[in-house]
């Protein structure tokens, strides 16, 4: 089978080397399946979308093959993303697309006349959803295709489109359907899909996570970044997409787990001297920030986790302790010199040769005294006055 490198389609450039998002590791290559009956393959298509096959003909099939698989209708291409046993716990964590009660088939490894076919209905998709976008408009529809899908024989696509509301594009599938002689499949995405279809790059400066690796897409909410102390500025928390930020999901349970043991934050901490407020706090390093009742957040007191469930404990015994923070804790609130002020290490000029200060003190003398002509730039040079001399 030629080689194939169409990097949209994840495509394998080799039967080791693969390129695409939703590859799989399979750390189960090892392991014998134990499931009698035909073999369960894992295919996936464009972008983020895969499905499963039965290989009824027994075909010697290798990860990274191009296989024609079952449609609705026809047939279509896909690659060959995996095999063997974990194939059957991916199935339980993905949908599965059933035909009458039973997987669709394996038809065939790819011929190059199916290849040939499959490429040329690539090279359609994008003047088919330019076409698509300005059909749509003419509509007066509130919608945006997103993407276009072709299937590997070329008899069908799927338009994504993403909508706020629900849209009545059934006058739309009879105009692409006229316009394209092709059968028409509308799915709806959402902003994190359509972010992942387009790309781009994050504020961490790394490539989007929905466009490289992430395939399922968990619902985000501002408990994340409440759980994290992050500022709830939505500027700031939300993706290019418009929605949420999915790496605040990425390490919250870290979080959580560190604040098991944490004693609420809406309790005052009562001394003999102030009383005192929660203002933030450093999970990782178990340390609650108070500021006494009137004062500005620059008066901040560090306070160990211990010593807040502490005096909390004696506050509702109806003591108060005369100190907030003891010698006994004082050693736990004591914290490494992290933060250093970087300002202008990288002007362009920081390595020219600074002048010197006997010049610059120079320069103001001669300012003072009237300039380097006359009787005082006479003293000046000669570094001593002359009627001082004239008295000796």
């Amino acid at each position: 089978m030629p080689e194939v490198n169409t990097i949209e389609r994840g495509v394998c450039k080799s039967n080791n080397v693969c390129c695409a998002k939703l590859h799989v590791t399979d750390w189960l290559a090892d392991i014998k399946s134990v499931v009698q009956g035909d073999e369960i393959v894992e295919v996936r298509f464009k972008n983020t979308r895969k499905d499963y096959y039965r290989n009824v003909n027994n075909l010697k099939i290798k990860v990274g093959d191009l296989v024609a698989v079952e449609g609705s209708p026809g047939h279509d291409i896909g690659v060959v993303s995996l095999k063997g046993e974990l194939v059957y716990d991916q199935m339980k964590r993905h949908r599965v697309t059933l035909n009458n009660g039973e997987l669709r088939k394996i038809y065939r490894i790819a011929k190059q006349v199916d290849i040939e076919k499959w490429k040329e209905a690539i090279a359609q998709e994008h003047q088919t959803m330019i076409r698509s976008r300005q059909i749509v408009k003419d509509l007066d529809l509130d919608m945006k295709i997103g993407d276009v899908e072709y299937q590997g024989d070329k008899t069908k696509a799927i338009f994504y489109y993403i909508a706020d509301g629900r849209v009545d594009f059934r006058q739309l599938i009879k105009v692409l359907a006229d316009t394209f002689r092709i059968r028409i499949e509308m799915k709806q995405i959402g902003a994190r899909q359509e972010a992942g279809r387009i790309g781009g790059i994050g504020p961490c400066g790394r490539e989007l996570c929905c466009s490289t690796w992430m395939a399922n897409f968990i619902s985000v909410t501002t408990n994340a970044a409440r759980y994290q102390e992050i500022s709830l500025n939505p500027q700031k928390l939300a993706g290019q997409c418009g929605k949420l930020k999915c790496c605040l999901n990425f390490e919250v349970d870290a979080y959580i787990d560190a604040q098991k043991d944490f004693p609420p934050t809406n309790v005052p901490l009562e001394t003999e001297k102030a009383s005192y407020y929660y203002l933030k706090a450093d999970i990782f390093t178990g340390i609650y920030w108070y500021s006494p009742r009137g004062d500005a957040p620059a008066s901040l007191v560090a306070v160990p986790v211990e010593r807040v469930k502490e005096v909390i404990r004696m506050n509702r015994k109806g003591r108060k302790p005369d100190k907030l923070v003891i010698e006994q804790y004082e050693n736990n609130t004591k914290q490494e010199d992290t933060f250093h002020n970087v300002v202008g290490q990288e002007d362009l000029n920081r390595f020219d040769k600074p002048q010197s200060r006997k010049k610059s003190r120079n320069k103001r003398s001669h300012r003072r005294e009237g300039g380097p002509t006359g009787d005082s730039g006479e003293r000046n040079r000669k570094g001593r006055n002359p009627n001082r001399n004239n008295g000796r």
